[in-house]
């Protein structure tokens, strides 16, 4: 993967899969350098993922081959796991973790995840496959969506209170964003 090691940080450890299912806590290990995931979410944050998470849900009950989740870890390799805010996931899941890109990640910024999520988790879902990148800002109540298109993302617009449509696999998707505020 390696977007970190553009960087030339030589110094630092390089920790792995295997380190990161000792720690306590809830971590994202990306190219062996591993990410605090506190402290905890806020209540705005919370209330958004869970609307954003009914609303998947919702949406999904009659597809057969996507599902919607909450944090998970999908490990990426031996040394890059994330865990996206809410994520929906088509074909067969098992096992304690993902292995396979997620067709739609959601996250929702916030001053400490912005500048990770806007950049290294963005280049880490284009490069992986994942279809459609959603990052939420709760303050301004503003969606930014994104969809890979040969290979890279490109802006479809920025959502407030509007529906969009996503397609996976067999399934199509009405999102109501004015569902999650």
């Amino acid at each position: 993967m390696g977007i970190l090691k553009n960087l030339n940080i030589d110094y630092l450890p390089h920790y792995t899969y295997k380190d990161y299912e000792q720690w306590e806590g809830r971590w994202e290990l990306i190219d062996g350098i591993p990410y605090a995931m506190s402290p905890q979410p806020g209540i705005s944050h919370q209330k958004i993922s869970n609307n954003i998470a009914a609303e998947l849900r919702n949406l999904l009950e009659d597809c057969k081959k996507c599902i919607a989740l909450l944090p998970v870890d999908w490990k990426i390799s031996d040394d890059t796991v994330v865990q996206p805010d809410n994520l929906v996931v088509c074909g067969e899941v098992e096992g304690k973790y993902l292995t396979k890109p997620p067709v739609l990640i959601f996250e929702i910024l916030s001053p400490a995840t912005s500048f990770k999520d806007r950049n290294i988790k963005y280049k880490i879902y284009e490069s992986r496959g994942v279809k459609y990148y959603v990052m939420v800002e709760p303050e301004e109540k503003v969606a930014e969506v994104f969809e890979l298109i040969e290979g890279s993302y490109r802006k479809i617009r920025d959502v407030r209170d509007d529906t969009l449509t996503f397609e996976f696999e067999d399934c199509i998707i009405d999102f109501d964003f004015s569902r999650i505020w």
